[in-house]
């Protein structure tokens, strides 16, 4: 499976509104706090979108909802793998993928057999508090001698200077969540990633 080497993740379909329309390709919707009512129909939102501008919908978390959305992808950390059924993942033919942060993880992530690992955070991020210390561009090209073929995705404080290194270093995909959302003009940016990204798209 290849992914777009652009992955971008916002915590609400207004966000995919904004941005999609743009050439976005693959995008995470990430919400952490909302009734199961509300985040129904923010995920039922959010996949629309997705299909009407051919984008590539990842439901973070809410497995659940996503099979029965009919979403095709989902993203799990650490903690939402031990308690999510994958067996119910596979036979609804979703794709998934997964956080990881140490060698711990890696080693269980790669037993469930994901469509995709995640490596985090590359750079100090200001998204929210980690116990674990910027990876750095080397732990990219280990995890990917690690994980081939299931594609790697780096993510944690990258920005478009910072792709020619995230890329070199054996990354599929880079996240981005603030550079973004938190950027003064955020389809200005939106613009440069997907510019920037579209030698190894």
């Amino acid at each position: 499976m290849k992914l777009d080497p652009f992955y971008l993740i916002v915590d609400s379909p207004a966000w995919i509104e904004r941005l999609a329309p743009l050439g976005v390709r693959l995008v995470q919707l990430r919400i952490k706090t909302m009734d199961e009512a509300g985040l129904r129909a923010e995920i039922r939102k959010a996949k629309d979108l997705c299909a009407e501008h051919q984008c590539q919908l990842i439901v973070n978390d809410h497995w659940r909802l996503a099979i029965e959305e009919g979403c095709t992808f989902v993203h799990l950390g650490q903690e939402d793998l031990q308690t999510a059924d994958r067996s119910r993942i596979r036979a609804a033919g979703v794709r998934l993928g997964l956080s990881t942060h140490d060698d711990v993880e890696l080693e269980t992530a790669i037993a469930a057999m994901p469509d995709y690992i995640a490596l985090g955070p590359i750079y100090p991020t200001i998204l929210k508090k980690m116990k674990w210390a910027p990876q750095g561009l080397e732990r990219i090209g280990e995890w990917k001698r690690r994980v081939a073929p299931i594609p790697l995705v780096a993510i944690g404080g990258l920005n478009p200077d910072r792709l020619n290194g995230v890329f070199a270093a054996d990354a599929d995909s880079a996240a981005v969540v603030t550079d973004i959302t938190l950027n003064a003009d955020p389809e200005a940016r939106t613009r440069e990633w997907i510019e920037k990204t579209e030698r190894w798209r």
